[in-house]
């Protein structure tokens, strides 16, 4: 018989409070990195060869050709990677496949899993299980218990404020924290993401949870393939429900509050531009992992995907600058460097798929679908910078609907549509 909400909101407290105590006593009880993802560790001699040989060796790897601009040399990332979105050619990579916490770029993955389930209308109202087991200190949106809240609501609380209380009432809706856990694991493993091992879906620190700079890569490209996770990687802010209120009358009402994107290369900042061209995708911050951040951005008819983990620097936006720096160079190096490897496909786009579709919710138009997407949202008078947008191109599925390795995956057409006011 369940337990009474009363019995059950004072469980959910007492353990709360053990865990705040056991925080206080031992903060690394709570977020114990495991030896491979030990900020302060050297990358091994021999990493994972997907992609590549030499995508598994540490260091840098590049090829410049003749008129290639050199590498920036201010670039202080324990691992990165540069690589163009569509043909999946590795243009630049530095220790691509050292396996680090990776902070809350993991929610792209998370993403990638879960999007498909629902439809975007869908609702639930928040029970007190929902949000229990979230690590200290979590990034939070706002999710209150016994509201209800759309799927729409929730998603733009995990892309935007990377709020993990909005990823826990996802995975309740997806029969628990543990079902979503082997659900992003075994879909890690079918994008051949082999350097990933999820242990929490938010991407909070905890023993054994780790990823590479090449499968979060993997993660953005492949989830750059929905429709719904390009809209809502390139919204800059959006409304977001607040708490239910009654009057002294009795009436009740329920306001909404402003959320803004945490990418700084999307939303701008006081010491970081918006960058030309940028659609998303994900940063993080955690004790553990330091900055990461996987973007995408297209110039000049080319889309590159820069991935940047645990910048050595320690300074304000780091990692959004030295990913911008990475950026300039990919953007100027294209066509003039050999390839040093490639992204691969996922493991079953090697035979035909009778479904094309990458809308939420399983239904939607197929991947030849050209209707516009909603681009980056701004709302409020100030102004967030540039809002870089989406338009949904021609998403053809090579060869009746397979994905073919080695060949081109084409990505919606990214345009700007705002320009800062």
């Amino acid at each position: 018989m369940p337990a009474p909400k009363k019995a059950l909101r004072r469980s959910l407290t007492v353990t709360s409070a053990a865990l705040t105590a056991l925080a206080v006593l031992s903060p690394a009880a709570l977020a114990a990195p495991s030896p491979s993802s030990s900020p302060s560790a050297t990358p091994p001699a021999s990493m994972s060869a997907v992609g590549g040989a030499r995508l598994g060796k540490p260091g840098t790897q590049v090829d410049l050709a003749g008129g290639a601009p050199v590498l920036p040399k201010d670039v202080t990332a324990r691992s990165w990677i540069v690589a163009d979105a569509e043909s999946g050619d590795v243009l630049a990579a530095h220790n691509a496949h050292w396996k680090l916490a990776p902070a809350s770029t993991l929610k792209m993955l998370f993403a990638d899993t879960l999007l498909p389930k629902w439809p975007k209308t869908a609702k639930r109202k928040v029970e007190f299980s929902d949000l229990a087991g979230m690590g200290a200190g979590s990034s939070l949106v706002g999710v209150k218990e016994e509201e209800t809240y759309t799927v729409h609501d929730l998603w733009l609380g995990v892309f935007l404020r990377s709020g993990n209380d909005a990823v826990h009432v996802l995975s309740a809706m997806n029969d628990g924290v543990e079902k979503t856990v082997e659900d992003m694991n075994a879909h890690a493993q079918e994008l051949q993401a082999n350097d990933t091992h999820v242990v929490s879906p938010d991407g909070y620190d905890m023993p054994g949870q780790v990823s590479s700079a090449y499968d979060l890569t993997l993660f953005a490209r492949s989830g750059l393939q929905k429709k719904d996770f390009r809209e809502y990687a390139s919204t800059v802010s959006a409304e977001f429900p607040g708490e239910t209120k009654k009057d002294k009358k009795g009436k009740t009402s329920r306001e909404s509050f402003e959320i803004q994107n945490t990418n700084r290369l999307l939303s701008g900042d006081s010491d970081v531009e918006v960058y030309p061209g940028i659609a998303g995708v994900k940063n993080g911050s955690t004790t553990n992992a330091g900055s990461t951040f996987t973007g995408v951005a297209e110039q000049g008819g080319k889309v590159l995907l820069v991935t940047v983990m645990n910048p050595a620097k320690d300074e304000h936006n780091e990692v959004y600058k030295e990913t911008a720096r990475l950026f300039d160079w990919g953007f100027k190096a294209t066509g003039k460097v050999q390839p040093v490897g490639r992204l691969v496909g996922p493991k079953s786009a090697e035979s035909p798929s009778p479904e094309a579709s990458g809308e939420a919710g399983g239904a939607g138009k197929g991947a030849a679908g050209t209707e516009p997407v909603a681009g980056a949202q701004a709302t409020g008078g100030g102004g967030v910078g540039i809002a870089a947008g989406i338009t949904a191109g021609v998403l053809v599925l090579l060869a009746g609907g397979a994905f073919l390795v080695n060949r081109k995956w084409p990505l919606p057409d990214l345009v700007r549509r705002r320009t800062r006011p």
